[in-house]
């Protein structure tokens, strides 16, 4: 059968399948293979009423607040994993700088369960992990019920279905076969639950290799929207094998946006200033992708899938 080629850039992906008001689940890979690349794209494109999905995103959620382009967010966190809550998500929630967002407060765990939800077409899980906080206050689509069996009580979480899901990985085809390992999240059941997926790829590789290791195929190809092949379209967060987490930067970013003023300076230097991905690894400079690439790799043991 001949493959039909996904393949787009990211410009033509996000104009075309990210359309304004859209829920979008990002970051579901939790502090690794966050897809900043094509978040900064949705920036330059000035999307707007988005409903951002994640689990904490690390700041790029944070991001896409300042720049006016959420309306929404499902999460349980937004911020900088290792230095606080986002600068401009406080703004956002606390002043309605740049603009008011609604907030749909979940645990990590209750957003696994409702993405898990979605992916298998649930109206919603049960759990008791949430009897007992203030979660149910917070966030009302959350329902008491009843165990059928025992009569004991349960918080019903009500599953969740992107519009789109953006995945960075290690390598795709041009099909959509793709391949995600190290820190998975909850890539997997983000994929799926969404209505589309998008792929970002660090490689490209033939149909026949993708298919070599079958378990390792993140989503079924029917779903995936596009491909887009944009290598370190992950930094500053790290892809298993490829490079690791610029932990500088982070840092950098962080005291540079507690004040609008200074998140505006950040957008325009490393996001609006420069016309495509390309360019901010440009101005990130080869010394410091040379510092994250990864110099000693570390290979699984074969796997034989053979069979009489």
């Amino acid at each position: 059968m001949r493959a039909v080629s996904k393949l787009a850039s990211m410009t033509d992906a996000i104009a075309r399948f990210v359309p304004d008001g859209a829920s979008v689940c990002l970051g579901a890979g939790l502090e690794a293979v966050i897809p900043f690349a094509a978040g900064h794209e949705i920036i330059r494109q000035g999307k707007r009423d988005l409903t951002l999905i994640g689990p904490i995103s690390d700041m790029l959620f944070d991001q896409l607040i300042g720049a006016g382009c959420c309306r929404k967010v499902v999460a349980a966190w937004v911020g900088n994993v290792i230095a606080g809550l986002g600068h401009n998500y406080r703004r956002a929630v606390e002043r309605g700088v740049p603009r008011p967002i609604e907030v749909e407060d979940h645990s990590n765990f209750t957003l696994s369960l409702g993405l898990l939800a979605g992916s298998l077409g649930a109206p919603y899980i049960p759990t008791r992990s949430l009897l007992g906080t203030g979660l149910l206050e917070s966030n009302r689509s959350f329902k008491l019920g009843t165990n059928p069996w025992t009569g004991e009580p349960e918080v019903l979480v009500p599953g969740i279905t992107p519009d789109v899901a953006i995945v960075h990985v290690q390598r795709s085809d041009v099909e959509g076969h793709c391949h995600l390992w190290g820190t998975l999240g909850v890539t997997r059941e983000a994929g799926l639950a969404a209505r589309g997926v998008i792929v970002v790829a660090e490689e490209i590789r033939r149909r026949e290799q993708l298919l070599a290791d079958p378990n390792l195929v993140l989503v079924p190809p029917v779903k995936v929207l596009a491909v887009v092949h944009e290598p370190w379209g992950a930094l500053p967060s790290p892809c298993q094998g490829f490079y690791g987490r610029d932990h500088e930067f982070f840092m950098r970013y962080h005291e540079e946006s507690r004040s609008p003023e200074g998140f505006r300076a950040w957008l325009e230097k490393w996001v609006l200033g420069v016309p495509d991905w390309k360019g901010f690894l440009e101005l990130l400079g080869t010394e410091t992708l040379e510092r994250l690439r990864v110099k000693q790799p570390q290979l699984s043991e074969p796997l034989d899938y053979g069979a009489r």
